[in-house]
């Protein structure tokens, strides 16, 4: 079983602004809530009543970042951490993973 992270927001978020919010930032919907993104279209998360992803690489955590951007939430782990883009680096609750731009251009290489 891998480790989830979700977008939290203030508001629920119904599935045609989802929809909506997310196309302009190269995000698209698959079948059954299957969200992905890429130049390749690779799953990164599910539309499950809330914004559900399982990464298993950096640029999987990259795009959940800026996912939960687009969406106006916020990405947290399953054990209360917080991910979150400053100055173009992606972090975890203050520790850096690496800078974002990077991470997308490495592409989905597995852990």
């Amino acid at each position: 079983m891998s480790y989830e992270l979700h977008v939290e927001r203030e508001s629920p978020l119904a599935f045609a602004e989802l929809a909506k919010a997310m196309a302009p930032a190269g995000f698209s919907l698959r079948d059954q809530g299957e969200i992905v993104a890429g130049d390749e279209p690779r799953p990164v998360a599910h539309w499950r009543e809330r914004v559900v992803g399982r990464p298993s690489s950096d640029w999987d955590v990259a795009q959940l970042v800026r996912l939960a951007a687009v969406l106006g939430g916020r990405l947290l782990g399953e054990d209360g951490e917080h991910y979150y883009l400053r100055d173009g680096v992606i972090e975890v609750d203050g520790d850096p993973i690496g800078k974002i731009d990077e991470i997308l251009l490495e592409g989905p290489a597995a852990w």
